[in-house]
């Protein structure tokens, strides 16, 4: 005998508890991930920053989770850690609720739990709707994954850490050592 799987809608994942997991629906699937830990919010916390210093220059906008990133109602509603929309953007996929679209970055820090999705299910599905850049900070061995929107999917650039340099074209002079975003 064959089972049914129910498949769930964004309108199904609002109705999840207020509980400190993050509930994310992938390809009509729920995902719930832990409360993140120590590492992984300092890391997210260092990204922030970077992305603030290019708010402030008058880029757009960074928002940290939990965000409802809202690129299809009926299959794919995920909470990034970081999420970063161009200023000329802002008005056409923001709202009160939640962002409607896809973002044109995307970050999320690795852990155990989350790590396979990211760079699998969770990647795929930010190329399919078009997430212009995703950023993967991997803790061990502290380097950041930098992905860029091309036709048929993400081009993956040289990994990169240490005293290597990262930047977006999104938000030209604005740049953090990677040894920077991994330690105190």
């Amino acid at each position: 005998m064959d089972l049914i799987g129910t498949k769930l809608t964004y309108e199904h994942l609002r109705q999840m508890p207020d509980d400190g997991r993050r509930y994310e629906l992938i390809e009509g699937e729920l995902a719930v991930s832990p409360a993140p830990k120590w590492q992984h919010q300092r890391i997210v916390r260092r990204l922030f920053e970077l992305l603030v210093r290019a708010e402030n220059a008058g880029h757009g906008v960074v928002v940290p989770a939990p965000t409802d990133v809202v690129l299809d109602p009926e299959m794919n509603a995920l909470q990034p850690d970081l999420l970063f929309i161009a200023k000329h953007r802002l008005e056409e996929i923001v709202t009160e609720d939640n962002v409607q679209g896809a973002p044109d970055l995307v970050a999320e820090v690795l852990s155990a739990s989350t790590a396979g999705r990211d760079l699998g299910v969770k990647l795929r599905v930010y190329a399919r709707y078009g997430v212009r850049f995703y950023w993967v900070a991997d803790p061990m061995p502290q380097v950041m994954r930098v992905f860029e929107l091309r036709p048929g999917g993400y081009l993956e650039n040289p990994a990169q850490q240490g005293q290597d340099v990262l930047s977006c074209s999104l938000f030209p002079g604005i740049t953090a050592r990677v040894a920077d975003l991994f330690t105190d």
